[in-house]
């Protein structure tokens, strides 16, 4: 009989949960080839055969972690509200952001240093890039917010990701009223300043 193959999307699939399992355990230092193929019950041999190299590992998780961001926002609907929506955008990614803390190091912090996002990489975030710009037309275009859209989603998603650090090391209060209080001033403040440029009052 002919051998059951052993490099499967079934497999693939395993590392990759493995590899996060590891992160949020051991930290970078603690996911190696030897210490990801014993946790996924195979040998280094496949590991190698499905990705490369470590690195190669790495690049995996870099791109899941985007298709698990592009699903949480997206499964944010539109509705008629585009300000409500945009808050709404604003909780998924911060959501995101707590529910994938080791996804979103390997995202945006840059953890390994054999392994550094190139064009592929890059371009594999368009989605969620896309989709954070057309919410946020939406509210230019109804007269809620005003500027370049591009510019107001880079410092959207950057107020994000500051905030989920700080929140993630304890730097936004002991109680979680204070958490959340400083949560609605961060994100209000911010559209309120693109809004006041014109008078509106961005408010969800």
């Amino acid at each position: 009989m002919p051998r059951t193959k052993q490099r499967t999307p079934e497999l693939k699939d395993r590392l990759v949960a493995a590899a996060v399992g590891l992160l949020a355990e051991e930290g970078a230092a603690g996911l190696t080839a030897r210490s990801l193929a014993a946790r996924a019950e195979t040998s280094a041999p496949a590991l190698y055969e499905l990705f490369g190299d470590k690195s190669g590992v790495v690049r995996e998780l870099y791109f899941e972690g985007f298709r698990r961001l592009l699903a949480d926002l997206a499964a944010a609907a539109e509705t008629d509200d585009p300000m409500a929506d945009l808050w709404a955008l604003a909780t998924s990614y911060r959501r995101f952001m707590r529910a994938n803390r080791e996804l979103a190091d390997v995202m945006f912090s840059r953890p390994f240093t054999d392994f550094s996002p190139g064009p592929d990489e890059l371009a594999a975030t368009s989605s969620v890039r896309i989709l954070i710009v057309g919410r946020i037309r939406r509210c230019i275009d109804a007269g809620r917010l005003r500027g370049d859209e591009t510019d107001v989603a880079h410092v959207f998603v950057a107020m994000i990701q500051g905030m989920a650090s700080a929140e993630s090391a304890g730097r936004l209060g002991n109680s979680t009223e204070s958490v959340e209080r400083r949560w609605r001033l961060a994100i209000g403040t911010l559209l309120n300043g693109f809004g006041a440029q014109r008078g509106g009052t961005p408010t969800a």
